[in-house]
């Protein structure tokens, strides 16, 4: 089995480039950071990639809305080849390559409209908009993750915990007919829950007031994800905030963090050379 390789999108105002990388390379992948000008002046680095991550952090500092500025440039700049980065992602997801964007980077995802992308022509379906509490929310949340849909391959986790930090999170549909189609290729692979597993009621457990408790989307190949709560936060039991308490209590500390486990399970996927949309056995991961 090949190592899978990442690249780690920086510059701009990103921000959490550098654990992001140190993530996925304790999770057994070689990670490059490169910023996000260079990628636009040669994306050769980008066919040699397995996976491509947008990190959390404050592009552009989210001056113009979470991730719209970014996401502009990706869209409509034009690279020396004459194509337009996001024309460069679109074809390293048709060629079997994985974009995961965390927090801002899920913001630009959707912003670009390369998730839910239920009509499969980047146009944007849903936003991330101002917290309902009209504040920044910094807390660990209950995730729930769903059985079905092309992100089935991540329900072996079971439910998990990962800590939000946004300001803006508050998922909204453009429309019913958008919002049905997330329902029923079950794209929202990420939900705000209850410590017990149900689904979040309310403030504080659905941190931001997300339509279905979403913190989380999927496009249908599920090749392209987008989740707002920070998987590279949680990747040793000893940055979970309550590891001090567990200790005492003689509780079971496990060896890894939930975020960890996630993108380990994404690492070993992206080595499979398939569509996770497709039915192959979840034993292999």
């Amino acid at each position: 089995m090949t190592t899978p390789h990442v690249l780690v999108l920086s510059g701009l105002g990103i921000n959490c480039e550098r654990e992001t990388a140190a993530a996925f390379r304790l999770a057994g992948a070689t990670a490059d950071i490169i910023h996000i000008n260079a990628l636009c002046a040669n994306t050769a680095p980008l066919r040699e990639a397995q996976i491509l991550a947008f990190p959390g952090g404050f592009s552009f500092g989210d001056r113009l809305g979470a991730g719209q500025a970014l996401a502009n440039r990706i869209r409509h700049r034009k690279l020396p080849n004459g194509q337009t980065l996001l024309g460069e992602l679109v074809r390293f997801v048709e060629t079997g390559g994985f974009v995961l964007g965390i927090c801002n980077g899920f913001q630009i995802l959707a912003k670009l409209g390369l998730v839910p992308n239920t009509g499969g022509n980047c146009i944007q379906e849903v936003a991330l908009a101002e917290n309902a509490s009209a504040r920044f929310e910094n807390r660990w949340c209950h995730l729930a993750l769903t059985q079905e849909g092309p992100m089935g391959f991540f329900a072996h986790l079971g439910q998990i915990e990962l800590p939000a930090r946004h300001g803006e999170g508050r998922l909204i549909f453009r429309d019913e007919t958008v919002r049905q189609a997330v329902i029923d290729q079950s794209l929202d692979w990420l939900t705000y829950s209850m410590a017990d597993g149900s689904p979040a009621a309310g403030f504080p457990e659905n941190p931001n007031g997300a339509d279905l408790a979403c913190a989380g989307l999927s496009d249908p190949t599920g090749r392209v994800i987008g989740l707002m709560p920070h998987p590279e936060a949680y990747v040793s039991p000893y940055t979970h905030y309550d590891w001090p308490r567990r200790r005492r209590e003689g509780r079971n500390m496990i060896h890894e963090g939930d975020g960890l486990r996630f993108i380990r399970t994404l690492v070993r996927l992206s080595t499979q050379g398939a569509s996770p949309a497709l039915d192959r056995s979840r034993e292999e991961l």
